[in-house]
């Protein structure tokens, strides 16, 4: 017990010592750093479909918040899916749960005349929802919610592999 306190001093001196930085750690003075605001940049493309239209404004609440006037030099253009199985069949062979599986690619483009590709990904997210056979209504809410659950897991992927590139290419620019 006594340990703790001393451990808990020590650990950021040990981390610093190894380079740890957090990804989203500000610059001199207070000013955002190279993830948040190069993040702020980002235009997300258009997503077709109902659920694609969930990941974009997830997407965009990560990019920019309540702040939507900072001039964009990237564009996030992702492609996403949502396929179910059926899952806990009963014997009269009614489906009483679909697990969804969620799946993204994205490419980071600048916005430069020949759309240069900055970088690359992949996200991919599980949810389930259970199917209620007289329930319509209450069937429709768990799956809406699944959809939303599914949105922001991979727009919260996205993000973090995008502040993680953007943190590291300021580390290297930086040396």
């Amino acid at each position: 017990m006594r340990r703790a306190p001393a451990l808990a001093f020590a650990l950021p001196l040990l981390l610093a010592g190894c380079g740890f930085r957090p990804v989203y750690m500000g610059a001199a003075g207070g000013a955002p750093g190279p993830a948040p605001r190069n993040l702020a940049r980002i235009h997300v493309a258009l997503i077709p479909d109902r659920p694609g239209q969930l990941l974009r404004q997830a997407l965009q609440r990560r990019f920019h918040g309540a702040n939507d006037t900072t001039p964009r030099r990237y564009t996030l253009r992702v492609s996403y899916w949502v396929t179910g199985s059926n899952e806990g069949i009963l014997p009269s062979t009614v489906a009483t749960r679909v697990q969804l599986i969620a799946g993204a690619t994205w490419i980071l483009a600048r916005h430069d005349p020949g759309h240069t590709t900055v970088t690359t990904g992949s996200a991919q997210a599980m949810d389930g929802v259970d199917q209620f056979d007289e329930q319509y209504f209450a069937s429709q809410l768990g799956s809406n919610a699944a959809y939303r659950r599914l949105a922001r897991a991979i727009a919260e992927q996205i993000t973090t592999r995008l502040a993680i590139f953007f943190r590291h290419r300021a580390d290297r620019a930086a040396r």
